[in-house]
């Protein structure tokens, strides 16, 4: 009874101790649990709640396994401590390589916005330029983004100096992106701006068609006629040019004619020749002894008359034989300025005639029967084959020049 009675007592002491004890873990955890801060974490935009007996940013970033690298954007210090209900936000930097006009450029950023990006680091482009993204697209890891900047440069545009703005590109998209249209027959030249030339220039070219009303030289024809004396001569009739409307095709340079030339001819008046009667007729002859008295005889011989002299013609050289016309620099639509440049107007005694090139090549020194020495200097629409024309100081001598058939030969 004894022992029972010691069992007793020794089990109504266990059992206050084991409360004890169970009271102390309770209360150990209780503070424990009191006193653990309460944190929020927002890492990219999502957010954990936290409880932590940590001391400061770093500790606690080492407990819930967060890294953060050297770009990174954290809105504390490492070394904060640890506050209750303290909010942390992290921003992940993301890795950007930009390239512009060949240099290349690397960030790490934080920025949503390829746009916000380059606000931030003052980085701007006009519309001119060439960029491989949108700028308000969103930045994702290594992002690569290439841009062109526009240069400004003069061109000439049909002489006259115009601005645009080049990215490199061909000739043909520079002038399609800067709103400069080819016509048909405009060239583009590429100059050297090291000489002081314009890098390009734009020759606008237009072609114009003119009608030109041009005279037809009459022919002179010569009838015998037994009626007058041999040395005398009658006109019968006067002559009458004719006329012929040429079609021109005018070549315009920026302005300027560069050439000409006959498409099309029409006559619209044949000319008529000029006749002139040429005496056969001998005249009578009459003895000086029946018409007077015989002159003393003089001591000093009697003159012969002096032959008039012709051009002769030189040897060597292609020989042709040719239909020749004669034109003057002042006839009607005119210009004056022969197809190799040469100014008549300036040098009406100049000899040139008016050539086929594909028989005679324009520049060729040629002789002409009757003419003389001369240029291959000039085209006409009707000169063609063995056919020239040949420059008279005036229009009288052109008309009187008739039709001839002439010998030409190459002197060069």
């Amino acid at each position: 009874m004894k022992f029972l009675s010691k069992l007793g007592s020794v089990q109504k002491l266990v059992i206050p101790i084991v409360g004890i004890g169970a009271l102390i873990v309770f209360a150990t955890m209780f503070m424990y649990e009191v006193t653990q801060a309460t944190v929020e974490i927002s890492h990219d935009g999502e957010t954990q709640t936290v409880k932590t007996h940590s001391s400061d940013v770093a500790e606690l970033f080492e407990e819930v396994g967060i890294e953060v690298g050297a770009h990174d954007k954290l809105s504390n210090r490492m070394n904060d401590p640890i506050q209750n209900d303290m909010e942390i936000n992290i921003q992940t930097a993301t890795h950007v390589i930009i390239t512009i006009d060949d240099k290349e450029h690397e960030f790490y950023t934080t920025a949503d916005t390829i746009e916000e990006l380059f606000q931030e680091e003052g980085i701007s482009f006009t519309d001119r330029d060439i960029v491989s993204h949108d700028l308000s697209q969103p930045i994702e890891e290594d992002l690569v983004f290439v841009a062109t900047t526009a240069d400004e440069m003069t061109i000439d545009d049909g002489g006259e100096e115009v601005t645009i703005w080049s990215t490199g590109e061909s000739v043909d998209d520079l002038l399609a992106n800067n709103d400069i249209t080819l016509n048909e027959h405009d060239r583009v030249l590429l100059g050297n701006e090291e000489d002081g030339e314009a890098p390009i220039s734009i020759v606008r070219v237009d072609k114009k068609v003119k009608e030109v009303e041009k005279s037809i030289p009459y022919k002179e024809e010569e009838q015998s006629d037994d009626s007058l004396e041999k040395g005398q001569t009658k006109v019968i009739s006067e002559g009458k040019e004719g006329k012929l409307v040429e079609k021109h095709e005018i070549t315009l340079e920026n302005g300027k004619e560069s050439d000409r030339s006959v498409i099309e001819e029409k006559v619209l008046e044949d000319s008529e020749a000029r006749i002139v009667a040429i005496g056969t007729k001998e005249p009578e002859v009459v003895t000086l002894a029946e018409s007077k008295p015989k002159e003393k005889s003089s001591s000093k011989p009697k003159e012969e008359p002096k032959e008039e002299t012709k051009s002769s013609e030189p040897s060597g050289g292609k020989t042709f034989t040719m239909t020749a016309t004669a034109y003057t620099a002042s006839c009607n639509g005119c210009s004056g300025i022969t197809a190799t440049g040469i100014d008549l107007n300036a040098n009406p005694n100049m000899k040139v005639i008016a050539v086929d090139p594909s028989v005679i090549p324009l520049g060729t020194k040629v002789w002409v029967e009757g003419y003389g020495e001369a240029i291959a200097g000039d085209t006409g629409g009707s000169i063609t084959g063995n056919r020239i024309d040949i420059h008279v100081p005036s229009s009288s001598e052109a008309h009187n020049f008739g039709f001839q058939t002439v010998t030409v030969k190459i002197l060069d």
